[in-house]
């Protein structure tokens, strides 16, 4: 199960484990100890998940098992820290986890916690004396491996069979670190750097810290968005609802020891810049366009956070490692300027374009691009009858599209993470004449149904909505209600799944976030974890086991209450195995399709190795082949779209990693694509589908 936190780095945090760092409240030299406080605050928590949480689990022995395992595995989920001796001492927890919760006994917790400390500390002096020793430390001619991914490793032995651990996860940090051309004594002096950092925060520890990392063990065992804030938490999230700071415009998670982009902010200036993606690990930051880059692995989420923000206009460097370095280790430098994302850039746009139909005339397609579900409450609430919305926006951009004399029309929802559900509604509501839009569900089992109550349709014609992985929440509401009612056909890639719907609680000190409701289609169907399935489906580079509700640790299941009574708007379903079969002719004749597919399948390849090689001639192969097989698919794309050949694989990293991120890029192959569907469902059906 990963340990995973949140941070929007437009400017603030979503959610994190630990707190900001001050003084540590400490007994006997660094032991850190419950404050009395910290009680009556786990029970108030405790009360309120019980009572509002959408769902209901019983606080008992099986729950306490569950808790102990999810603290220990939050902690250590490398398993480089705990031995099996440290487990079997806290296994006298297994079955009083749940009264001392009931109880706000914290004792448990803080006992873990510091041994979690001690090991830490053990670990570090053991990787600084090893360095001690200079890279002759290692044999890198040796045959042996390291695990990836240790989370379903039993717990060490005993002490010796750590500090083997130990000694092969250092010999890969010195081997990654060569692999990028490092020299030794440059590889030395930034680990011993690496480490004597780690050690200097684990005493900024406080007890605050402990509590929100114990307290969040226990709410994700409900789901991964029901989290404790404690109060520097909650001023950050409030900045973060305020867009009050400059960043980069991405949402970053904490995994093991690393900063892990989750997604990007549509228009920010990572979008922007495009050369950040999902999955890419932040390794370091650097200020400025020639300043040191400051090592952040082992850093908590929010002081990695804290270094990327920066005033607007100034320049963070990005140390990233991308998903396919993951076996072998290397890195590179990209540059991003800072900036805050303002409404404006946010907004719907729109442009029209040209497709021919086999053998038959030119259709005009016009294409609106939504990055965001938007609205300017504040500006509304002042009576501004100019106030900018969604809804508003797009009802513009199709009244100018239709004096173009559009043939159909594509909604681009790729990479729209939500945002405000009633613009979901109401934009609904310019493709429908009236009738229900979503289902939303409370913890008490009440239904609420949420309509279109205007009889108006300002668009009747044919209509795709395009989506991706990252399309979310208020997107996955408007496309999964277009497919319902057979309006339109859904395109592209299974939808994040993020269908559950967040409170805030005051609880003293900090504050609750706490899921009470999940949203439902009008089929009856959840959009919660499975998402929207498209109607024809587009690959993908991200895999749905990284990114996603489904890849969360104790993501609300999906499931089905009854439907609602909605008058479906035609039949598609008898023309998508046509469609389907047309659009698999033209990708299997598309050199940007083979590219995606191909690329996604060398990624799955490097994602499957279970074992990292220590060997340097071993390692310095596997990366020259994987390098290769990069160059030459990106070529074959090229030679087919009549562009300059790439001579090596480091020209890949002048070209922006987002190829298709330019909003409206018209040369974007899905795009294109899908325009060509839409021409194609109109020549098939037109004469069957009614128009108003």
């Amino acid at each position: 199960m990963k340990k995973i936190a949140y941070f929007l780095v437009t400017i603030a945090v979503l959610a994190l484990p630990p707190s900001s760092f001050g003084k540590a409240a400490t007994l006997n030299h660094g032991i850190l100890a419950a404050e009395p406080k910290y009680s009556e605050t786990s029970k108030k928590i405790i009360d309120y998940i019980r009572l509002g949480h959408y769902q209901h689990l019983e606080i008992d022995d099986e729950f306490s098992t569950k808790m102990l395992d999810h603290y220990m595995e939050n902690l250590d989920r490398s398993r480089s820290y705990f031995t099996q001796a440290d487990a079997n001492e806290f296994a006298v927890y297994r079955d009083r986890l749940d009264d001392d919760l009931k109880n706000g006994d914290l004792t448990a917790a803080y006992r873990i916690f510091n041994r979690y400390l001690q090991r830490t500390r053990e670990r570090l002096e053991f990787m600084l004396s090893t360095l001690d020793q200079g890279t002759d430390a290692f044999d890198f001619d040796k045959t042996e491996s390291l695990r990836i991914d240790r989370d379903k490793e039993p717990w060490a032995a005993d002490k010796t069979e750590l500090e083997n651990l130990w000694h092969k996860q250092l010999k890969n940090a010195v081997l990654s670190m060569r692999l990028s051309e490092k020299q030794d004594q440059e590889i030395s002096e930034k680990l011993m750097s690496r480490y004597q950092t780690q050690m200097k925060r684990l005493e900024q520890f406080k007890t605050s810290d402990v509590f929100q990392i114990y307290m969040n063990a226990f709410t994700g065992l409900y789901d991964p968005h029901t989290r404790y804030f404690n109060p520097r938490t909650s001023e950050n999230f409030a900045i973060n609802m305020k867009l009050s700071l400059e960043g980069i415009g991405a949402v970053l998670q904490s995994e093991e020891e690393f900063t892990k982009v989750l997604r990007l902010v549509p228009a920010g200036p990572a979008d922007t810049q495009g050369q950040l993606k999902p999955t890419d690990r932040i390794v370091g930051v650097g200020q400025g366009a020639n300043g040191d880059i400051v090592d952040v692995v082992g850093w908590r989420l929010d002081d990695v956070v804290a270094l990327i923000r920066g005033p607007k206009g100034s320049i963070v460097q990005l140390e990233i490692m991308t998903a396919e370095a993951k076996t072998h280790g290397s890195s590179t430098i990209i540059s991003i300027t800072r900036d805050t994302v303002h409404l404006e850039e946010q907004a719907a746009k729109m442009d029209v374009l040209e497709v021919k139909g086999k053998g038959l005339a030119t259709s005009r397609i016009g294409i609106i691009d939504i990055p965001t579900f938007y609205s300017d409450y504040h500006a509304q609430q002042a009576g501004d009858p100019s106030y900018k919305s969604t809804t508003r926006d797009v009802r513009r951009l199709i009244s100018e599209l239709k004096q173009k004399h559009i043939d159909g029309l594509v909604i681009d929802l790729r990479n729209n993470s939500g945002g405000s559900l009633s613009e979901a509604v109401t934009m609904t509501g310019l493709f429908i004449k009236t009738g229900p839009t979503v289902q939303i569900r409370t913890a008490r089992g009440e239904t609420r149904v949420l309509e279109d109550r205007d009889p108006s349709q300002a668009y009747s014609g044919p209509l795709i909505v395009l989506v991706n992985r990252l399309s979310a929440s208020a997107s996955e509401i408007f496309a999964g209600a277009i497919q319902d009612y057979q309006r339109g056909i859904v395109v592209g890639n299974q939808t994040f799944g993020k269908g559950t719907v967040q409170s805030l609680q005051p609880v003293n000190p900090g504050q609750l976030k706490l899921t009470q409701s999940k949203f439902y289609r009008i089929s009856g169907g959840s959009t919660q974890n499975r998402g929207v399935i498209p109607d024809i489906a587009f690959p993908s580079l991200l895999d749905n086991s990284d990114i996603g509700e489904s890849a969360l640790p104790n993501a609300l299941p999906w499931d089905t209450i009854s439907t609602v009574y909605y008058r479906k708007y035609g039949d598609i379903k008898p023309w998508i195995d046509e469609l389907h079969q047309r659009h698999q002719n033209r990708a299997s004749q598309s050199a940007d399709f083979e590219y995606l597919v191909e690329t996604r399948k060398l990624r799955d390849t490097l994602k499957s190795k279970e074992l990292i090689s220590l060997n340097e001639s071993v390692r310095r192969e596997e990366k020259s082949h994987s390098a290769s097989d990069q160059l030459k698919l990106e070529n074959k794309r090229r030679a087919a779209a009549g562009k300059e050949l790439l001579k090596t694989h480091s020209d890949l990293k002048d070209e922006p990693t987002n190829q298709y991120g330019n909003r409206i890029d018209l040369e974007d192959p899905l795009l294109q694509e899908t325009t060509q569907i839409l021409v194609d469902y109109i020549n098939l059906a037109l004469p069957t589908v009614a128009h108003n």
